[in-house]
């Protein structure tokens, strides 16, 4: 079992214990709220109760004093009494500054009726008073605790989730920085030596027709090995023409590519086209597409190029009429590791993703796809 099955089952773990405790916390606190209900009617009886007597009263000061205080003990529960009619007679515990608004116990009587049935006060005269309640102020906090409590459990489940796949992705950068940059290292050292030889090849075997073509190789050779040498860092983002950049990419990989993939620039080559982008980067983010794209077609189809330009935007459209992508891997395609390909790391679409949105601050996804009749890749670089 490797660290990050070890972090996964260390996510699970808190995840059930954080819920477990919620679920708990929650059915706690309802069993409590319902018997705090229960006894809050009660105490609503015993207050009617109360009333009901006082009207009997024999004129004794010891009874009177004592129904007086049980009347008097209620301090927290809010309660209207009504006539039979509901014609409201009186209301304790209620805010003495909402009591000043008009219709104030009117709409909350309403908003009582619906909710709950009253205690009937049965009087000397045949008559009868109603008492309608509320949930006391402690009962309406305690009500809420468990959404609160929930509420916090929540964002810390989210919060350890964030900081683990964080903790993760910082862990797999480090690794594919490390990587590149020892790449890059392993690769000075022989494209140097290269670059040596084909000096002497044109220096003593000048007829030599294939010299300059090895002479590119090894220039793109030291522009990957720039490339690699390079990730992990801000790049450096300059105003200039995106064309020629377009240009001499779609020219390397038309020459290098099977003569039955044909390339169609669909934009002026002289055209002024002014971007501020790194050049390397975005000739790899070209390069990563189209040969996806020629993977696509397997290497006997058309990929057609072409540049328009928005208000804030130019935009860069890559077709293909390969076997397109599923609609559920629109976006997957862009996920580190995802290949349809017996060979390689699926890591091409990744870092293009990277390049354009993370140090470009632009945008690139599947303008369109259906299976059998191609795609459309989409990158979009901002003006400014």
């Amino acid at each position: 079992m490797n660290i990050y099955s070890h972090k996964t089952l260390w996510k699970l773990i808190l995840l059930f214990l954080a819920v477990g405790i919620g679920m708990f916390s929650f059915c706690y606190t309802y069993l409590l709220v319902r018997n705090l209900k229960s006894e809050e009617r009660k105490k609503i009886e015993i207050w009617a109760e109360a009333i009901r007597q006082l009207n009997f009263a024999a004129d004794t000061g010891q009874t009177l004093e004592f129904l007086s205080s049980i009347i008097e003990g209620n301090t927290t529960i809010p309660v209207i009494l009504a006539d039979g009619k509901d014609s409201i007679i009186s209301a304790r515990n209620y805010d003495p500054m909402k009591l000043t608004a008009p219709n104030f116990l009117q709409t909350r009587l309403k908003k009582i009726k619906e909710k709950s049935e009253p205690v009937i006060i049965y009087l000397p005269d045949g008559h009868i008073n109603k008492v309608y309640y509320e949930d006391s102020i402690i009962l309406r906090k305690l009500i809420y605790y468990p959404i609160v409590q929930l509420s916090i459990i929540i964002l810390f489940i989210l919060v350890s989730y964030l900081a683990f796949n964080s903790s993760r992705k910082a862990e797999q950068n480090q690794v594919w920085v490390g990587m590149s940059k020892e790449t890059a290292h392993q690769l000075g050292t022989p494209v140097s030596s290269l670059t040596g030889w084909v000096e002497m090849l044109r220096s003593k075997y000048p007829e030599i027709p294939f010299t300059e073509e090895i002479a590119t190789d090894i220039a793109r050779l030291e522009k990957i090995t720039e490339r690699f040498s390079k990730i992990g860092s801000r790049p450096e983002l300059i105003s200039t023409n995106i064309i020629p950049v377009l240009r001499q990419t779609i020219d390397y990989l038309r020459s290098r590519a099977s003569s039955r993939t044909v390339f169609i620039n669909e934009y002026d080559p002289l055209a002024e086209i002014v971007v501020k982008f790194n050049p390397p980067l975005i000739s790899w983010v070209i390069e990563n597409v189209c040969k996806n794209a020629i993977d696509a077609t397997n290497g006997e189809g058309t990929i057609n190029i072409s540049v328009t330009e928005m208000r804030n935007y130019v935009i860069i459209d890559i077709r293909d009429n390969g076997k397109g992508i599923p609609r559920s891997a629109h976006k997957k395609i862009f996920s580190p590791g995802y290949t349809t390909k017996q060979r390689g790391w699926g890591l091409g679409l990744s870092l293009s993703k990277r390049i354009i949105e993370e140090y470009h601050k632009g945008k690139i996804f599947v303008k369109y796809s259906e299976p059998g009749l191609g795609t459309c890749i989409r990158i979009m670089l901002r003006k400014n």
